[in-house]
């Protein structure tokens, strides 16, 4: 009888049962999910963004479909850290203990960032923040911070301050050199990264001639982005030594290789999610029969693995 391949994996100082994590944005606040997704299929889910106050988000039209992509323009929609607290964290602290928690935190000054995240620090149930500074939606905060090594780095610097459990740092497509984001925020304290945010994009309703999104520009995310997300992630990877969370229209266990081949610790599932609520598990277990194939016996064999040439 075959063994069972290991397909834990290690982001900092958790260990995590599965190499998926529902990422933020894509899955609410967990118990949406509940009723559709194998939730014991991730190794985490990721929060929303939260805010200090709550957010009622952009303009509709919020989403387009583009070939091979989904663009949107949510604009950091959430309840805020009040209702959050009180509503969504109970929820939350339900899911199975194999599945961990992140909260992404958002705002629109440092003041705002370090707010939620003092008023979560101890709180239970959570076992990590992710920083967002990569998001492309909104007019302050998100992409202003990431897309500046200094400014990333002072904002790493500032949450590591205040918050003590493990921090993830959610990094931007949208810059010329990932690599000096990504080692700005291990300086800075860092426990992992995770990337790709969304790529700025434009579209335009030619009949019209008005952009197909109520906030003009959005962030396009989905299988058209993966090449490029799997490159910047292999950078990333390269420059750092804290572990990476790749992500980036991966649909498929092979596409969830390509990451982890290029030097990720485990994958972020988004676009995905609205594909097809219940396809974490189908990943999972074809990453499993991928490592059987090759008689590989933990997932950690293959992190990193790339071979330049061949």
């Amino acid at each position: 009888m075959r063994r069972r391949a290991d397909l834990s994996t290690e982001i900092g100082p958790l260990k995590l049962a599965s190499p998926l994590v529902a990422a933020s944005g894509t899955f609410g606040y967990g118990q949406e999910y509940a009723g559709a997704a194998d939730l014991a299929a991730f190794g985490a889910i990721t929060t929303k963004s939260i805010t200090p106050a709550p957010v009622a988000g952009n303009r509709p039209p919020r989403l387009a479909e583009t070939p091979s992509g989904l663009m949107n323009s949510i604009g950091l929609e959430n309840v805020g850290l009040e209702r959050f607290r009180a509503e969504k964290l109970p929820a939350l602290r339900e899911i199975s203990p194999s599945v961990k928690v992140f909260v992404n935190v958002a705002g629109a000054s440092a003041d705002e960032y370090l707010a939620v995240l003092d008023g979560l620090k101890d709180e239970p149930g959570i076992d990590a923040a992710e920083l967002n500074v990569s998001c492309p939606n909104v007019a302050e905060g998100g992409m202003a911070f990431g897309t500046d090594a200094r400014k990333t780095g002072r904002l790493v610097r500032l949450a590591r301050e205040v918050w003590k459990r493990p921090l993830i740092v959610k990094l931007s497509p949208n810059v010329a050199d990932v690599a000096a984001i990504a080692r700005a925020s291990e300086e800075a304290g860092a426990d992992a990264l995770s990337l790709v945010n969304t790529f700025l994009a434009l579209a335009i309703d030619v009949e019209r001639r008005v952009p197909r999104l109520g906030g003009l520009t959005g962030g396009l995310s989905g299988p058209a982005i993966r090449p490029i997300a799997v490159r910047m992630v292999w950078q990333a990877a390269r420059a750092v030594s804290i572990p990476v969370i790749g992500m980036g229209g991966i649909l498929s266990a092979a596409d969830a290789l390509e990451f982890l081949i290029a030097g990720a610790r485990a994958v972020g599932i988004g676009t995905a999610n609205f594909v097809d609520p219940a396809g974490g598990r189908g990943i999972l277990d074809g990453l499993e029969e991928y490592l059987g194939r090759h008689g590989i016996g933990s997932l950690g064999e293959i992190v990193g693995s790339l071979r330049e040439s061949g």
